[in-house]
């Protein structure tokens, strides 16, 4: 279950949330009865539902990045937004922009790739250059080398940079705050916990191994 409440149909006053249960729902309440047709539970919306305005700006950059207006090749977006997901630890988003890159008929051998593209010969330069960038935003926190920018500007306008840009990092904070509130594909245990020694060991075991080293 995610960490904050949802709200149910019947606490829903409005119409951005309204409109967005009838969109996704039809006419369940997504609480009681959850699921949506990508096969998530829908908790990222019932939860988003707590604060209206911040659905309805949420609501808006989906709509944004699939605009007619945008000028960035919609393959090389989903690149860039899946390997975000995938880099953030979101297997939320990860598990969703895999979808969309076979919505767009990408080979299910480079959506397979993108874990470890930097290894992969499938991927054509522009597509490397893209997901270079993703990882630059991703796991660096924006720190991108010049020759990974120079490929960039080589295909893509700066227009098209920008639009990559600002939908990667819109990604990345969907990643990480699905994460955090634990909604959907990413309502999981952290991995990373201590396993338990013998229970004959003590920590001392490490200062003698030094000592007779």
């Amino acid at each position: 279950m995610p960490r904050l409440r949802q709200v149910p149909r019947a606490e829903a006053t409005s119409e951005v949330v309204l409109k967005t249960y009838d969109l996704l729902f039809g006419d369940r309440d997504p609480v009681a009865e959850p699921g949506t047709t990508t096969g998530t539970t829908g908790d990222w919306w019932t939860v988003f539902a707590l604060v209206p305005d911040i659905l309805e700006h949420a609501n808006r950059g989906f709509a944004l990045y699939r605009s007619p207006k945008r000028k960035l090749n919609p393959v090389l977006r989903e690149l860039a937004q899946t390997r975000v997901g995938w880099a953030k630890s979101s297997q939320f988003v990860y598990s969703q922009h895999c979808k969309s890159l076979r919505g767009l008929h990408v080979a299910e051998e480079k959506i397979a790739a993108i874990p470890h593209w930097q290894v992969a010969g499938c991927f054509d330069e522009q597509e490397r250059a893209v997901l270079a960038y993703a990882d630059c935003l991703a796991l660096q926190a924006g720190r991108t080398p010049d020759a990974v920018f120079a490929a960039l500007k080589s295909f893509l306008s700066d227009e098209e940079i920008l639009e990559l840009t600002y939908i990667a990092c819109l990604y990345d904070m969907h990643a990480v705050m699905s994460r955090a509130l634990r909604t959907e594909f990413d309502d999981r245990d952290d991995p990373m916990v201590e396993v338990a020694a013998p229970a004959d060991f003590s920590g001392q075991d490490f200062l003698d191994i030094g000592r007779r080293g």
